[in-house]
């Protein structure tokens, strides 16, 4: 059991309550219990399903919901942190919540920790003033973001869905700002396609090349076609499409005397709403196949390039949100709190608002991003305090708007 509760209006106390649970993916340690006890007397109701599937691990997950009819804002984050790392490279203890110089030091403190703390201190202020707006305010939590994403939020979703929950918005808490409190809210996101293209050769002795085939060479040959021309130029709404190479593998191979009998490389495409998964599926087998074509192992042999390409499932769809009442609200309580007026944008990675976007309109609006998956990540207290102003003030303006 926990010891008395931490004032729930203060967010850098709740803040140091959830970072003390070590709560490494997919690990729990208490976290979704903590965050339980703080919302209980806040008058949610709170559920903590668990869903699992096979070959992954049990992962833990929680949803609280205050009001039963009216108009329903909900808020999505994570209590799962990535590893520490080297503890040795901490200031402090990585689940210590120590503060020194007006920061507050843990893993999770930016991502994303500090975000549920100052939505939950947001929420406490509501309640100590007399109650939320009419309405209804939920948590969408999981313990499963910076994991494999299995056992998470699509099951959550589905899981309220089925209970009858409808959302009409959601905020994720997820650190979007990357300078300043203010700088910038998401409004979208590119969407995300990975794979691997493998290339068939022949092992062999490097001084008797002619009695093997090189697959190194094919798959440069087949990696120059991917990354020489550019998918796109982007548009008005999205940069432009990016294709990285993530890896290269012989498969084993350490000798330098030996030509491989496979290669293969990995990569990722961050893509914008010029393409879908399907159309760029195909546009990378396109670009594939002309390269294998056109280049052969060595060019006394006539044989084309064995290959083949295989893209991880479950891709992500570029998505913008258009629901100017939600951008609306959240930008101007982030001006009015801060004085300044946000960028609404779509840059960055991927976030568990992806799946989010197929039940309501959604945004991301967080603390200043510098420090997450660092060693010493940490939040500085005045923006804790700036942050719970602006979910305070977006609450009190998304209702208004909704009324």
């Amino acid at each position: 059991m926990l010891n008395a509760l931490p004032d729930l209006t203060d967010p850098t106390a709740v803040l140091q309550r959830l970072v003390h649970c070590p709560s490494v993916t997919p690990d729990d340690a208490g976290a979704l219990a903590t965050l339980e006890q703080l919302l209980l007397p806040l008058g949610f109701a709170v559920a903590r399903p668990v869903f699992t599937e096979a070959g992954t691990a049990d992962i833990a997950n929680l949803f609280a919901r205050s009001g039963t009819a009216g108009p329903h804002l909900t808020f999505a984050g994570h209590t799962d942190v990535v590893p520490p790392g080297n503890t040795a490279d901490w200031k402090h203890p990585p689940f210590s919540g120590i503060i020194e110089d007006g920061e507050l030091y843990g893993r999770g403190a930016v991502d994303m920790k500090g975000g549920i703390a100052c939505f939950v201190a947001a929420l406490a202020r509501h309640h100590a003033r007399g109650g939320l707006p009419p309405g209804q305010v939920s948590l969408l939590i999981t313990g499963d973001e910076e994991g494999p994403a299995v056992n998470g939020t699509v099951k959550l979703l589905a899981w309220a869905a089925e209970r009858g929950e409808k959302f009409d918005a959601c905020v994720v808490g997820e650190p979007t700002n990357p300078a300043a409190l203010g700088d910038m809210i998401k409004i979208g996101r590119r969407g995300s396609l990975s794979g691997t293209v493998t290339v068939r050769g022949v092992q062999g002795h490097v001084a008797y090349p002619h009695l093997a085939d090189n697959p190194v060479r094919g798959l440069m040959a087949l990696m120059d076609a991917l990354l020489a021309e550019p998918l796109d130029s982007g548009n008005d709404r999205f940069q432009a499409s990016n294709l990285e190479i993530t890896a290269l593998d012989t498969f084993g191979n350490v000798s330098t005397n030996v030509i491989p009998g496979r290669a293969s490389a990995s990569f990722n495409i961050r893509f914008n709403d010029e393409w879908t998964p399907e159309s760029l599926s195909a546009e990378i087998e396109r670009r594939l196949a002309l390269a294998a074509g056109n280049r052969r192992w060595r060019g006394e042999r006539d044989e084309p390039l064995a290959f083949d390409v295989a893209f991880r499932p479950n891709p992500s769809d570029a998505f913008l949100t258009s629901d100017a009442a939600l951008t609306k609200a959240l930008s101007e309580a982030v001006q009015s709190v801060t004085g300044r007026v946000p960028a609404l944008s779509t840059s960055g990675g991927t976030s568990d608002a992806r799946f989010i976007k197929d039940h309501c309109p959604v945004v991301e609006f967080g603390l200043v991003g510098k420090t997450m998956h660092m060693s010493n990540e940490r939040v500085a207290l005045s923006d804790l305090e700036t942050l719970t102003e602006i979910y305070d003030a977006f609450i009190a303006r998304w209702f208004a708007a909704h009324a």
